[in-house]
């Protein structure tokens, strides 16, 4: 079995590439003039990726919290750990209300007209956000080696 500390940047990788994707779909989709929050092809597939990203990223903002839980009962301490945890925390409650909002929208088949820019712009600052939360994750594992290497008290 896997140990509960490596499930996290496992899963990780799923909301990144869920949220890169739909705002990429919905970037295109405004372009094309589609209207993304109705129940059309190009609206489901959008509102299915924003929910899934939604759902992934609680998931894996959990997971997270174990891994951390995990590091520190180890001995480890940092404050970029924290950083990271909190914008962790931040992207997966942000995703899940825009997941939520883009399947009420979707079911309510309600397209929302002049202000159809703001469904790429948000996702587009989302997407920003998931960059930053990555930085700090990437500072852990490979510059501090949390969960990859031994790590030592105060060294």
């Amino acid at each position: 079995m896997v140990p509960i500390q490596h499930i996290h940047p496992i899963f990780v990788h799923f909301p990144i590439v869920i949220i890169l994707t739909v705002t990429l779909v919905d970037i295109v989709g405004f372009w094309r003039r589609h209207d993304m929050t109705v129940r059309s092809g190009a609206g489901t597939i959008s509102t299915g990726l924003a929910v899934a990203a939604g759902l992934f990223a609680v998931a894996t903002w959990y997971l997270g919290g174990l891994a951390l839980d995990f590091a520190e009962s180890g001995g480890f301490s940092s404050p970029v750990a924290e950083t990271h945890e909190g914008l962790g925390g931040v992207t997966a409650l942000a995703f899940l209300i825009w997941g939520a909002l883009r399947l009420g929208l979707w079911v309510r088949n309600r397209g929302i007209g002049s202000m159809a820019v703001a469904i790429p712009a948000i996702e587009i600052a989302g997407s920003a956000l998931v960059t930053i939360t990555a930085y700090y994750g990437g500072i852990l594992v490979y510059d501090l080696g949390v969960n990859v290497a031994k790590v030592t008290v105060g060294g």
